[in-house]
């Protein structure tokens, strides 16, 4: 039987989504419990998939990344060696942050970091033009980042 998180499990999920270096200490004086069953839930919480990892977030335009582009593809073909094939190929391409597989119009949506317009050009045209497959590319660029705060409502 799979383990099944309680209000205590989801508060600690909260506390660590809003920052993933806080101390055991300081989630179990918000919980008002001690230090070893707020370690042992956490534990337990990795263990069981519930936590995927832990990372930095980083300030992309103090790194020099000022585009940020969705980018909507659509594959010529659509046979499993194609998909498979597409797969592979965007996991290597390292301006491609998110890759998402969706319904409708599009067969795939990319969120896409770039340094600036000629920068994303220079995606489009050398890497991701030069797949195969490729059909039908349209691109949408943000203006102002309105939320991105990557918290689950738990």
């Amino acid at each position: 039987m799979d383990y099944q998180i309680d209000a205590i499990d989801k508060r600690i999920l909260q506390l660590l989504q809003k920052n993933g270096k806080i101390k055991i200490k300081e989630i179990a004086k918000s919980l008002k419990m001690t230090n070893t069953p707020i370690f042992d839930r956490i534990k337990r919480l990795e263990k069981e998939g519930y936590i995927e990892g832990y990372a930095a977030r980083l300030a992309k335009e103090k790194l020099g990344f000022n585009l940020v582009a969705f980018c909507s593809v659509t594959l010529e073909k659509h046979n499993k060696e194609y998909l498979n094939q597409f797969l592979e190929d965007i996991q290597e391409i390292p301006e491609v942050i998110e890759c998402y597989h969706i319904a409708g119009m599009f067969d795939y949506l990319l969120k896409i970091y770039s340094k600036d317009m000629v920068d994303y050009q220079h995606f489009i045209t050398r890497k991701l033009a030069a797949l195969p497959n490729i059909g039908r590319v349209q691109s949408s660029f943000v203006m102002t980042e309105i939320k991105n705060n990557q918290i689950l409502p738990l």
